[in-house]
């Protein structure tokens, strides 16, 4: 498939699964979800329970924290080789401004990250809250309108890949910054 062609096919399955604010409920739903994967919330979050817990949780939280910062630079730098801009619309100002870019998704990569982490760290139960969530914000990056799918998709496997990454070369880290270790 030419890359034209990829590019149409993308374009008309993107545009078939976006919502409108029209649709109600699916669409707030789908505004809360994509909201989810922001970097200023998962941050926030992770140091709250990096400072509450002093466990395993404190441990995964720091984990998560450090890989959401290497994937940024990661998804950083592949934006500005491809330079796609983001689909036409209307919603999802905050992106559009501060991040006009779409290839790869930031907030994909970031969720699929935080799910190959917890899949591998934590319990199963979390594992599975987490697949759900990620697969949930992906959709909701497409049908707001902020993505096409195959910024999601490329997203998904630069936060697959540096997950898996980050375990390889996990007890470098550790020694690295064991300041977050204690």
């Amino acid at each position: 498939m030419k890359l034209d062609a990829l590019v149409e096919f993308d374009h008309k399955i993107s545009s078939h699964l976006r919502l409108s604010p029209e649709h109600g409920l699916w669409w707030k739903l789908s505004t809360v979800l994509a909201h989810s994967g922001d970097s200023w919330f998962n941050i926030p979050v992770l140091i709250l329970v990096w400072l509450i817990d002093r466990g395993e949780w404190h441990n995964l939280a720091a984990i998560q924290v450090l890989g959401i910062c290497g994937v940024a630079l990661i998804v950083g730098g592949i934006k500005l080789i491809f330079r796609r801009q983001r689909p036409v619309g209307e919603w999802g100002g905050v992106y559009r401004k501060s991040d006009p870019l779409s290839f790869p998704s930031g907030h994909a990569a970031r969720v699929a990250l935080l799910t190959v982490l917890v899949w591998n760290l934590a319990p199963l139960w979390l594992a599975l809250i987490f697949l759900i969530w990620a697969f949930l914000v992906c959709l909701a990056r497409v049908t707001t309108g902020v993505h096409f799918l195959l910024d999601v998709i490329g997203g998904v496997l630069v936060g697959i890949i540096g997950a898996q990454s980050l375990l390889l070369i996990l007890p470098f880290v550790r020694n690295w910054f064991s300041f977050l270790f204690i």
